[in-house]
């Protein structure tokens, strides 16, 4: 079988032997395959062709969320670069490669409110809704009016409603799945060009605000990218800090039978201290952060030498200083993940999709 005889009339544009590294923000993995979409139908036509060949498929956006193994991927990369963005009345429908701060700026910057609290979060709008992408008290869940999927297996595509998509803390049932493509999403705005009303502390008291009070986005949206950036969590070429996949664990929710376990842990690795837990809908969610500086993995872990290192401003980020493969951040997660669980019992899951690698 010939890709470029099968996917010909597809407007899909091949490209051999690309390594993945040049792809993602972690700047990892090996050798692929690479089909790039600019359109829609053209995305839709290559999954197809593919699909109906028997080729295996990894789709890829902004490349914020992955993790990819050092041999690559056995197969064909569609990479997704549909950009189209459509501002209305009262929402944004946008296409699954537009860049998803660029869809933030947009709106706030047409005078709308609402996707504020999720300025500067790298990636694509298209993966908003696979992880129920959440940050300062707000998240994908809350503002989202439909996504339109393409069904690989029936081949129908249609508008999906967010009470079909199994929304929970920083998942959906697109995660983990490959027989559903995101196309676009849909989100409605708040015309007043408000900002939802502001739930957390940090990005409350960066502001001056009230709890649950509305400030202008324009105001809120410069307020989350201060603070994004003072965390390193900005997109930047120049600053390793930002070589990263964001947060790489989130933050766990314990059953509520077993909190006081784990706080005895605590108690007995780090003394009688606050610790920082926040209500969850099947128990109390922990800090993620918190609990790897008190197992002992300080901010630039394991130190100067390593070329995958925690953030030098946040310990919740795993980088890359430069140099660094897959193999390198698979051993420095399991480190911290693993001394995590030694030290409280909590075991850490990893935020990025994994493609060829085992955690």
């Amino acid at each position: 079988m010939v890709l470029s005889d099968l996917l010909a009339d597809t407007g899909a544009r091949l490209r051999d032997s690309v390594r993945l590294a040049e792809l993602t923000t972690l700047r990892v993995g090996g050798p692929a395959t690479i089909a790039e979409c600019a359109t829609t139908e053209a995305l839709i036509a290559t999954v197809r062709a593919l699909d109906a060949a028997g080729v295996p498929v990894l789709l890829l956006a902004g490349g914020s969320n992955l993790l990819i193994g050092d041999d690559g991927f056995d197969g064909v990369v569609v990479r997704v670069v549909t950009t189209r963005v459509e501002i209305g009345a009262d929402g944004v429908i946008a296409e699954a490669g537009a860049n998803w701060d660029e869809v933030v700026r947009a709106t706030v910057a047409a005078g709308f409110g609402g996707l504020e609290c999720l300025s500067g979060i790298p990636g694509s709008a298209g993966a908003t809704p696979v992880q129920n992408v959440g940050a300062y008290g707000a998240e994908v869940a809350h503002l989202l009016r439909r996504v339109r999927l393409l069904d690989r297996a029936g081949g129908e595509i249609r508008w999906v409603a967010p009470e079909e998509l199994g929304f929970g803390y920083r998942t959906s049932v697109l995660k983990h799945r490959d027989d559903a493509v995101v196309l676009a999403v849909d989100f409605g705005l708040r015309t007043d060009g408000s900002s939802v009303p502001l739930r957390y502390g940090e990005l409350a008291a960066t502001l001056g605000a009230a709890d649950g009070e509305s400030w202008p986005a324009a105001q809120v949206r410069d307020a989350v990218l201060r603070l994004r950036a003072g965390k390193g969590m900005v997109l930047d070429p120049v600053d390793h800090d930002t070589w990263s996949a964001g947060s790489f664990f989130t933050n766990p929710v314990v059953a509520a039978d077993r909190v006081a376990q784990v706080r005895a842990a605590i108690a007995a690795h780090v003394g009688d201290v606050t610790v920082p837990t926040y209500p969850a809908r099947d128990g109390v969610k922990f800090s993620a952060g918190w609990l790897i500086e008190r197992a002992g993995f300080a901010k630039g872990f394991p130190g100067a030498d390593g070329p995958a290192r925690l953030s030098t401003k946040h310990s919740l980020a795993l980088t890359n200083r430069g140099g660094a493969s897959a193999a390198d951040l698979v051993a420095l997660a399991r480190t911290v993940r693993d001394g995590v669980a030694e030290r409280f019992g909590i075991r850490l899951e990893p935020e990025p999709v994994t493609v060829g690698i085992t955690l």
